[in-house]
């Protein structure tokens, strides 16, 4: 097996997969490529793939439904691929469990890149699931964010952030969430209350490929809302009296004050 392990390649498209096969392949991966949704599911179960980039449109079944089976017994890092750039396919996409999405026509040093930096970061579990991609180029933390003596650990109105181990508990209950929830949350607890912007978080999910100086596109912010939402929807926070995520309309997201835990 080659260093960085095995990445699967799932694209209708003759000339796509061999251009993805032989970007993977320079850049240290064992490549395996299925022309197929159905075909590629299994390509990813017997070779346990550590990449997949996967198509939407595939012929048999679309990329979503591919995801979500891929989603069953893997936690490979999935990169969707995809020639439509509207809303709905990059929130599907995002809710599906897709880690990063790039558009086509797309520059294959572009997805080299991000390749390359979702590898260099940990996989550790998160309360319970496996862990989202951790963050890099997170704004600076303010001297008012609540911690312990251990910067690894955070704590907010009841909640409970391991960084060390990629842990959330509320009141002493795990919390499930994704690489990029995880990611999220961790940079809104280090800013204390700090506003962080759109762009800040997409800096913090896409770690050090986008610097910055890097364009922040809308498909980009949306995508951070998305995640925030999603984030939001498992704290069962209240959308009057949030206990931990408060949006700044018209600029983006910081944590609530502190208050006494109820309950």
């Amino acid at each position: 097996m080659d260093e960085l392990g095995v990445a699967v390649v799932i694209e209708d498209d003759a000339d796509v997969r061999n251009l993805l096969e032989g970007v993977l392949t320079q850049a240290g991966f064992e490549v395996h490529t299925a022309a197929d949704g159905r075909a590629g599911v299994e390509v990813v179960r017997t070779k346990q793939a550590n990449v997949v980039t996967l198509d939407i449109g595939l012929p048999d079944i679309d990329g979503f439904e591919v995801l979500r089976r891929i989603r069953h017994f893997s936690n490979a890092y999935v990169v969707m691929l995809t020639g439509r750039t509207e809303e709905p396919d990059l929130l599907s996409a995002l809710n599906a469990g897709a880690d990063d999405y790039i558009a086509k026509p797309f520059r294959p040093r572009e997805l080299r890149a991000r390749v390359a930096a979702m590898m260099r970061r940990p996989r550790h579990e998160v309360s319970g699931q496996k862990a989202d991609v951790s963050a890099g180029g997170a704004p600076p933390a303010p001297a008012a964010a609540a911690r312990t003596h251990d910067t690894a650990v955070l704590h907010h109105n009841g909640l409970t952030l391991n960084h060390r181990t990629r842990t959330v508990e509320i009141k002493g209950e795990p919390l499930g969430l994704t690489r990029s929830e995880f990611d999220l949350l961790h940079v809104l607890l280090r800013g204390g209350g700090a506003v962080c912007t759109r762009a800040d978080l997409v800096r913090a999910v896409r770690g050090e490929f986008y610097d910055h100086d890097t364009y922040i596109s809308e498909a980009d912010e949306r995508a951070v809302e998305v995640h925030v939402g999603n984030l939001r929807r498992k704290l069962k926070e209240d959308q009057v009296s949030p206990r931990w995520l408060q949006t700044v309309r018209g600029v983006g997201y910081r944590l609530a004050p502190s208050r006494p835990f109820e309950g």
